[in-house]
Formats: structure tokens, C-alpha cells, sequence
């Protein structure tokens, strides 16, 4: 584990917000110049990646999650100021999540800040344009949907991020094994 050491420190998890962030930035702004007219407006253009099953085509969000409206939730609060509350939140609980996971489960730790990478990527869309690019088109078998919802590369970050937090506790069973081994000694311990 010592080889590895480096992915549970603050440097390597302030350098994979960074890059989240640098990352998804980059992709939309080449989306939005490669998918776009010159009025700004999308030019209905598709790249075929790998087919039909995965292709790239511009899309703008000007919701929540897979578009949702956050006036159907809140409409007494503007937009902006709809997302710019929801943001503090997310970031202050995932803070304190990071925090609170022991730092012998460093892939939960990863998880986590891959998710605050990606929410700020998005939430940077949200503040400067009021609406979330989105460009990555897939295609998945018709039994579950006809297609996915369009997504950029911050929601990756979150998705990839979100399935490493859930995957942790059987992939490191023995580090979390030895967590809840001493959690319960402490609470043993207590008066």
C-alpha cells in the first residue's frame, strides 16, 4: 500500500478536483464552438464516436438533474439562486463526508472528491450561462430507455465517483472490517 500512499493525500485530491474541473470546462467549450452557429445557438451537428451507440452532440440543460426544473421545486427562488443554495449545501455535506471518512479508506475519499469536482464543474455552467452543456450521447438497449440523457464529462466525474464510494466497503472489506472492529471497541469502551 505504501506505493499508493499518494491518493489518499490532499495534493493528489486538490490536483483531481482541479483536473475534473480544467477537464470539463475544456470539453464544453470545444463543444460549444464545434456545435454551434454563429448567433450561439446549436447546429444540430452529431459526431458518431462509436457509432450510434455513443456520438456527441450538443445539448443545453437548463435544469436540475436529467432536467429537472428547480421552479416546479422552489418557484419563489430564482434560478441561479436555487442552484447557488443547493451548491453551499452539497459542497458543505460533501466536506464533511471527506471528513468524516477515516483515511484508511482512501478510495471512498476519492470517490467523494471526484463527485465535488464534477458538482463544480456543473455548477460553473449554472453561474456563467444559467444552464449545463451537455454533448456525450448514448445509447443503451432499448429496455431500459430509448437513449440516456446527454451528459458532459463533470457528470462522469460524479457517476464514476459515486459508484467508487458505494464499491469501497467490498472492495477494501478488510480495511472497512477493521473500521467498524474499532468503532465498536470505542463504543464498548465508553461509560
Amino acid at each position: 500500500m505504501k506505493k499508493f500512499d499518494f491518493i489518499n493525500k490532499w495534493p493528489f485530491h486538490v490536483g483531481v478536483i482541479l483536473f475534473s474541473i480544467v477537464a470539463d470546462q475544456l470539453t464544453k467549450l470545444w463543444a460549444l464552438v464545434r456545435f454551434t452557429n454563429e448567433t450561439g445557438a446549436p447546429n444540430h451537428d452529431t459526431i458518431n464516436v462509436i457509432g450510434e451507440l455513443v456520438r456527441f452532440q450538443l445539448v443545453f440543460n437548463k435544469g436540475a438533474a436529467f432536467s429537472s426544473r428547480p421552479q416546479d421545486l422552489m418557484p419563489f427562488l430564482p434560478p441561479w439562486l436555487f442552484f447557488l443554495l443547493i451548491s453551499i449545501v452539497a459542497t458543505i455535506v460533501l466536506v464533511w463526508f471527506y471528513k468524516s471518512i477515516d483515511k484508511r479508506d482512501w478510495m471512498s475519499r476519492l470517490g467523494v472528491v471526484m463527485i465535488l469536482g464534477g458538482a463544480v464543474g456543473n455548477f460553473i455552467d449554472r453561474m456563467r450561462l444559467q444552464m449545463v452543456v451537455d454533448f456525450i450521447d448514448c445509447d443503451f438497449p432499448d429496455f431500459i430507455m430509448t437513449r440516456f440523457p446527454t451528459f458532459n464529462v463533470a457528470d462522469s466525474f460524479v457517476t464514476v465517483g459515486v459508484a467508487i464510494v458505494i464499491l469501497s466497503p467490498m472492495i477494501l472489506k478488510k480495511i472497512h472490517q477493521e473500521i467498524k472492529n474499532e468503532k465498536n471497541k470505542q463504543v464498548d469502551v465508553s461509560p
